[in-house]
């Protein structure tokens, strides 16, 4: 084979061996994020105030924190991760494993709001994928609008289990005050650590 052959195969595995080189490099932290992403959402389901049929946790604060920090594709995947973690019967979720673990807790009362987190993590990491994360005003907009899917998918699941009133008052009512605290700390601090980590 001739010398400049040589060179241009040498060049090509070269390029391709750094090409996988990225490719596994760019898995592994995303691999990584999302299980770090994983236990803060398992941790901050495991900070609650019981209520009737529901608790009051930092999970929304985690999802919103996540998404805006992560964008849309690792935080769907990680909030994707942390449901199968889940599913598969291990203890992350806020009642686990005291009320049950598994798919049989998933369709309780709390099944809407867990699946609601998905959307939610989509809403606010397209906003991060869109630079949007850096204005607290501008995130909260967005976090406000993920937040009324949660309340909507939460309340709604609730109503279909016991009826529509008690799915209003314990799936709605009682969030509301709460979770605005909980998403104006999100808009607030994600940009503030941003700016700090740019720094």
């Amino acid at each position: 084979m001739p010398q400049r052959a040589k060179s241009r195969v040498a060049a090509a595995a070269l390029i391709a061996d750094y090409l996988l080189l990225g490719q596994l490099s760019r898995a592994f932290w995303f691999v990584s994020l999302a299980l770090v992403g994983t236990a803060i959402l398992t941790l901050s389901a495991k900070i609650k105030v019981d209520l009737v049929y529901v608790n009051v946790t930092m999970q929304t604060f985690a999802v919103f924190a996540i998404a805006a920090l992560y964008g849309s594709r690792l935080a769907v995947a990680t909030v994707a991760l942390y449901l199968l973690e889940g599913a598969l019967g291990m203890p992350v979720f806020t009642g686990t494993p005291e009320k049950g673990i598994g798919l049989a807790y998933m369709v309780g009362p709390t099944g809407g709001y867990l699946l609601s987190y998905l959307a939610a993590a989509w809403i606010v990491g397209r906003a991060a994928d869109k630079d949007l994360a850096r204005n607290p005003f501008a995130l909260g907009g967005v976090m406000l609008l993920a937040e009324a899917v949660i309340l909507v998918m939460g309340a709604g699941w609730m109503a279909y289990l016991f009826g529509f009133e008690k799915g209003i008052a314990f799936g709605f009512g009682i969030f509301i005050v709460g979770d605005l605290v909980k998403l104006a700390l999100a808009a607030i601090g994600v940009p503030a650590v941003t700016a700090l980590v740019k720094r």
